[in-house]
């Protein structure tokens, strides 16, 4: 076996070329655990499993904070070519995104372990992914608008994650709202739900200019094939936001003049959460083409690919949510199915991750130069 960072381009390149796009390993990670600890039948052993890979994503989250942070302390001159490059600084938005999945997991894993004073934490620190999620919203649109460059037959789903962000973090705020007092949680929801309404209005718009792009261009190069499972992820996550707050809204509201507003909250959330699990479907179905067209094309592995599972699983996790909602036994069969898949994409991505790592041939951020720096391409520029 090969010496460990053989192909490492440079001294402390695990630092200085370290970019957001290694967050997209943790809310697939952390996805994977939630969707196991919701399959609606037990198993022996399927909680720990679930639990065991929460506590691997809350590591890979602190050191993938701890690098990032080392990045921005030593290596100041490479702040400015991150944000200004038109991929990297998409993957900002994975930050919020993956915390948003550590505090639903720490409502589910946490709790159980600690006691009831985790939910206090867990409300602080959604307010602080909120404000990442807000502000990676803002800050990298504006970038995109003022000072990078972009083309329409270069646009790819990646342009989705720094929006998408507010609304990861609004169906956390529907997990968390019933455990908090009446007016905490009617703060909560209140920001959740225009969480949402600015997230879900915007990826509407990208996912437009997505099917532009795809019928004017065709399908991108193999190095992007993940992005096709990109759109799923603002479908899945809005279904599953609205479901979750309208559920948690009548509770909160109760005894309020929004109660009826809150009651219609929940209702509208069942047929508004159908209607975009109906979108999410025919997304799962077309990028599943894709991804098939991708395959006999022989696509090369990148950390790109860690593109595949998070909007797999919150679809899942959405589909369980219809379950429990309806109580139809179709949502468990189809979310078990997917469950499986999800399962099978991550050992898959994550033994080929582990690989990389140990070469050393992950850690490459494209706007630093070196070799592959030119690449057009997603997962080439996730790489670094």
């Amino acid at each position: 076996m090969p010496r460990p960072f053989s192909r490492l381009p440079e001294p402390l390149a695990f630092i200085r070329h370290f970019t957001p796009s290694w967050f997209a390993m943790t809310m697939g990670t952390g996805v994977l655990a939630l969707v196991i600890a919701h399959l609606p039948w037990s198993m022996p052993g399927l909680s720990m499993l679930a639990e065991g890979l929460w506590f691997v994503a809350v590591g890979l989250f602190a050191l993938f904070s701890l690098l990032f942070l080392l990045r921005l302390a030593l290596f100041r001159e490479t702040i400015w070519p991150m944000l200004l490059h038109p991929v990297q600084s998409m993957f900002l938005g994975a930050i919020p995104m993956g915390l948003a999945v550590l505090i639903k997991g720490l409502l589910l894993f946490g709790v159980p372990r600690w006691g009831e004073g985790i939910y206090a934490l867990a409300h602080a620190l959604w307010w602080l992914d909120a404000a990442l999620a807000l502000l990676g919203a803002l800050l990298v649109p504006y970038l995109m608008f003022t000072r990078q460059h972009h083309a329409l037959e270069k646009l790819t789903a990646v342009w989705l994650l720094p929006i998408v962000a507010p609304e990861v973090a609004a169906s956390t705020a529907g997990a968390l709202a019933p455990h908090l007092a009446a007016e905490a949680a009617q703060q909560l929801l209140v920001a959740g739900f225009v969480l949402w309404g600015l997230s879900l209005s915007l990826a509407f718009s990208l996912i437009t200019l997505v099917l532009l792009r795809l019928a004017l261009h065709k399908l991108p190069d193999t190095d992007f094939a993940a992005t096709s499972w990109l759109p799923l992820g603002p479908l899945a996550t809005g279904c599953l936001g609205l479901l979750s707050m309208g559920q948690a809204a009548p509770l909160a509201f109760a005894g309020t003049p929004l109660v009826s507003a809150a009651e219609l909250a929940r209702d509208l959330g069942l047929i508004g959460g159908l209607a975009l699990w109906g979108a999410g479907l025919w997304w799962l179905v077309i990028a599943t083409l894709f991804t098939r067209h991708y395959i006999r094309d022989n696509m090369p592995f990148n950390l790109g690919w860690w593109g595949f599972t998070f909007p797999l699983g919150v679809f899942a996790l959405a589909t369980f949510e219809l379950q429990a909602v309806t109580g139809l036994s179709l949502f468990a069969f189809i979310g078990l199915l997917l469950a499986v898949q999800l399962a099978a994409v991550w050992t898959l991505v994550f033994s080929r991750t582990l690989a990389g790592v140990w070469h050393g041939e992950l850690f490459q951020a494209p706007c630093l130069g070196g070799p592959g720096s030119p690449a057009v391409s997603v997962l080439s520029e996730q790489a670094g």
